[in-house]
């Protein structure tokens, strides 16, 4: 195997030219056992001496590195370069460069085992000093935890940006083990069906293995609830032995992994987290931005170069303190301050606010009462698409939920974790769920949304067993919000809200109903804050985010990032029928053309027919090359009655506006307790 390995250097190598910045790029392949070739890039130091040996920093994931990926990847890894690393970025077998065909699934243990044999091969070149560190966000982070939970030898530590470990109730298809359908499924089972840039090749063998795989989104919605589907092939979180560098968003849907992570690994843990969404501390919409990068050296410098630098020394946990503002998601910078400091946080304390009559929300429990709700199907579409990004003033939704309101505080509370509920509930349907949103009110009556989470009622035992509803048989619920921070201000309430849907982030269940909620008394419905002081020790300072260059011959000329791209909500009131529509766009010049991006879902639902809801998505890629124009396109639709999911999706492709390959599946698949 070793000889296998090492043979490889022999490989056809590619070098980019070398720039001012002080990189080479070169690309080559990677063997796996089986014959099939994964493209590699290597950003390397354009002055590395003969015989110097440095560790290498892999980022393995499907987003493409030599064209949707490369203008971030190149700022990033030459970073990296510059600081006496081996950047390395491989496309998953079947995507980008990378040949074979697409694995049956995100995170398959194909991708894993594949991963195995990349950490191997780069351990051995001959510029490796034998040490790979891994790191990603989202995707790239998903697969540094995977893989770190595999101990393949040479890999020695990871820094993973907004990923988790837990597929069925944190990934983007069942949010809290609930339904969700977005644009990624859409945009990914489109991507499946791309050729590798810049040739872009449609002979017959890449047009079957790419354009003919079947989409991803149609197995996910076979496996409606947890089990061995979701569990593989990842391990337990405690298998992880390694050091780990978290960084998560308080406005990204993946943060409570690193509440796990800190509290079950034995191995040294670190935890950044800011107020960002989805994307890096440097680059996302919600600041303050700060730079990673030279934490990212110095945390690699300590485990894969064996620097004394007191890396272990530094504080466990460095979080960002939110602080009460507006609701608002425009591009801003959240108020705050950041704090130094250990998990579980210093001086913490459980602080437990009851649900009570007349919708307070006190701190001892009021008398025994029964407050009752109607299912709004189209309820909670001001509350966004995942439990993440800044949002709108939340008293629309608010409109269709039970609230529960604190007295006007006299002095700031602050927090900083997971918030525990319980809740103590009926309902006259089989199947019912429930969505706290924890909030803050301003003196002026603006509600901003700080956090919250789901459960459903069939899965109340059991992830893997659920079970229906008895109807009108009382229940008690206990399930912890989605990781946050805030302090609300003197003046300022506290707010709980509790519905019966979170539409169109999670998909709605099928029967109208009633459902109530039991308040007061010691065992009545109630929510537990964690709460800090509301000031700390603060962190060393953190640099200002540097230059992010593009690679030489590349250019964003413009558009809206697909995410979080812009959407609306219209309501008919005379049927009952509410719509969202979301859309997103981006572009990206090349040396060898262009390519413009766009994805659009519809979502559907009448609150007199829970059970009819839909998602018609659209996904395009335009190429436009010097000698032709190519453009993919993938159409998702899914539909639901009370028993089944229809579920159709076509992906085809047009050369100069001809169509050249299309294909389509269908499939009727029966409701799971969804």
């Amino acid at each position: 195997m070793l000889a296998t390995l090492i043979a490889c250097l022999a490989c056809v190598i590619t070098p980019a030219r070398a720039d001012d910045a002080g990189v080479r790029l070169v690309r080559t392949t990677i063997p796996m056992p089986d014959g099939v070739q994964l493209a590699v890039t290597l950003y390397m130091p354009a002055k590395l001496k003969a015989g110097k040996r440095l560790p290498a920093l892999l980022e393995y994931l499907p987003y493409r590195k030599d064209d949707d990926m490369a203008t971030s990847d190149y700022g990033h890894h030459l970073y990296f370069a510059q600081h006496g690393y081996v950047g390395v970025r491989v496309d998953i077998r079947g995507f980008g460069n990378s040949g074979g065909t697409p694995p049956d699934r995100e995170y398959s243990a194909r991708e894993q085992a594949d991963g195995e044999q990349i950490i191997n091969w780069l351990s051995h070149q001959p510029w490796c000093n034998g040490n790979v560190g891994m790191l990603g966000i989202s995707w790239g982070a998903f697969n540094a935890i995977q893989m770190a939970m595999r101990h393949p030898p040479a890999l020695k530590a990871i820094l993973a940006v907004e990923g988790t470990e837990r597929l069925f109730t944190e990934d983007v298809h069942y949010m809290d083990g609930i339904l969700h359908v977005d644009e990624f499924e859409v945009a990914m089972d489109l991507a499946q069906g791309i050729s590798g840039a810049p040739e872009f090749p449609l002979d017959e063998a890449t047009l079957a293995r790419r354009m003919d795989s079947p989409p991803w989104s149609l197995d996910y919605f076979r496996h409606q609830r947890d089990g061995a589907f979701w569990h593989s092939p990842v391990r337990e979180l405690e298998s992880i032995r390694i050091p780990c560098f978290l960084i998560a968003g308080l406005q990204d849907g993946y943060r409570n992994s690193v509440v796990r992570m800190l509290e079950h690994l034995r191995a040294p843990v670190h935890a950044l987290i800011g107020p960002w969404n989805h994307d890096f501390p440097n680059s996302s919409m919600y600041g303050p931005r700060i730079e990673w990068r030279d934490q990212a050296v110095r945390w690699f410098d300590h485990w894969l170069k064996g620097v004394d630098n007191g890396v272990e020394g530094d504080p466990r946990v460095v979080f960002y303190q939110q602080h009460s503002h507006r609701p608002g998601a425009a591009a801003q910078d959240v108020p705050g301050e950041w704090r130094a400091d250990t998990w579980p946080p210093k001086d913490v304390k459980g602080i437990t606010w009851y649900l009570g009559g007349a919708r307070a929300l006190s701190r001892t429990p009021s008398a025994p009462a029964t407050d009752t709700l109607r299912y709004v199907p189209s309820a909670g579409a001001q509350a966004g698409f995942w439990w993440g990004e800044l949002l709108g003033d939340q008293r629309p939704a608010d409109a269709y939920s039970l609230v529960y309101e604190s007295p006007v505080l006299t002095e700031p509370v602050a927090m900083m974790g997971q918030p525990r509920v319980r809740l103590v509930v009926t309902a006259s349907a089989p199947l019912a769920n429930w969505f706290v949103r924890l909030q803050d009110v301003a003196p002026d009556g603006e509600v901003t949304a700080i956090t919250g989470a789901g459960q459903s009622g069939a899965q109340r035992d059991s992830l893997e067993h659920p079970e229906p509803l008895v109807a009108n048989q009382e229940y008690m619920l206990q399930f912890d919000l989605y990781l946050s921070s805030w302090t609300w201000e003197a003046g300022h309430r506290i707010r709980v809200s509790v519905s019966n849907a979170q539409w169109p982030m999670l998909w709605p269940t099928p029967y109208a109903m009633t459902t109530t909620l039991r308040l007061g008394g010691a065992t009545g419905s109630s929510l537990t804050l964690p709460v800090i002081p509301t000031h700390g020790a603060p962190p060393p300072q953190f640099a200002q985010p540097g230059p992010i260059p593009l690679p030489p011959g590349f250019g964003t000329p413009g558009g809206d990032y697909a995410w979080p791209g812009t959407w609306s909500i219209a309501r008919d009131e005379d049927s009952g029928r509410s719509t969202v529509k979301w859309r997103g766009t981006t572009a990206t010049t090349y040396p060898w053309g262009r390519s413009d991006h766009s994805e659009q879902i519809i979502y559907h639902v009448d609150d007199a027919h829970p059970e009819s809801a839909d998602a018609e998505g659209d996904a395009e890629t335009i190429q436009t090359l010097t000698d032709r124009v190519l453009d993919y396109r993938g159409h998702l639709h899914l539909s639901s009655d009370a028993n089944f999911l229809h579920y159709s999706y076509t992906r085809e492709l047009l050369r100069d506006g001809a169509v050249i390959r299309t294909r389509t599946w269908n499939e009727v698949i029966p409701r799971d307790l969804q």
